[in-house]
This record gives structure tokens, sequence and C-alpha cells, in this order.
């Protein structure tokens, strides 16, 4: 694998990294900042905006909800700042595959869409904090944690 290649950021790095308060916000913003700088296209999903979105509008342990003002131009920033992938038909085909051959039901459809809008869009990595709920998907991408 090569630095260029695209690189899918889960939403916990991008709350972590918009969060000043967040325990790891020093190591995801520099994780997203390092990808950036070797030209890598940096992508998340309409999925990761609307967890995004509602994570910053409800209290977290380490940091206080956001005004919705500030969680939209944040939002906006994002959208501006990172390749966004649209849920489509292709998503969903994938994710039914990834359902068949993985056996994920439950919270766990939601990581799987992540890895089904990764397999639509050819995004071979995956940076996030969570790496444990990916690893059953380690075969199909490459989970890149901090």
């Amino acid at each position: 694998m090569t630095d260029a290649e695209p690189l899918f950021i889960d939403t916990n790095i991008l709350i972590y990294a918009n969060v000043a308060t967040a325990p790891l916000h020093e190591p995801a913003l520099n994780a997203i900042k390092a990808h950036h700088q070797t030209g890598r296209a940096l992508w998340i999903s309409r999925q990761v905006l609307r967890e995004f979105i509602a994570a910053r509008t409800r209290p977290q342990t380490f940091a206080k909800l956001s005004a919705p003002e500030v969680v939209i131009e944040r939002v906006r920033y994002l959208e501006n700042h990172l390749q966004v992938a649209d849920d489509t038909a292709a998503v969903t085909s994938q994710l039914i595959r990834l359902m068949d051959h993985f056996q994920v039901g439950g919270k766990q459809v939601h990581d799987a869409n992540i890895v089904a809008t990764m397999q639509a869009y050819g995004i071979p990595a995956l940076l996030t904090h969570n790496t444990q709920d990916f690893e059953r998907f380690g075969e199909i991408i490459t989970i890149e944690g901090i």
C-alpha cells in the first residue's frame, strides 16, 4: 500500500479532531494532517456526517454539546475539505454482500455500512480509533488506528 491510496476517516476520528478537550484530540488531528500532507484522498460518508452531528449535539464525557450553528459550520467545512461518499444502490449492494459473508446485524450494520461504502468507492483503508470493531473486515480493508 502506498500513502497515495484513499483513506476513509471514521466518525470517532473526526469527533476527536474537532473537540479540543477530547482525550485523543492531538493524535486524531495529527493523523488527519499527516495523511493529508501525503496527498491521500481523505473520505467520509453521509453516514459519518450524520453520526458527527448526533455526537456533537449531545453531551459527551469529554465535551459539552455544541450549538447547532457550530455543528452546521463544522459539517460544511468537512464537506468542503474531504471527499464525501453518498449512500447509493452500490453501497446497499455491498452491505448485503457483507452481511451474508460476515454475519453482521444490529449495531454492527453501521460499521458494515462504512466498509460497504469503502468497497463501493474503492477506498482500501480506514482510519479509526475503534480498530476492534472493524477487525472482522481485516481481510478486505486495511485498518489504521491512532
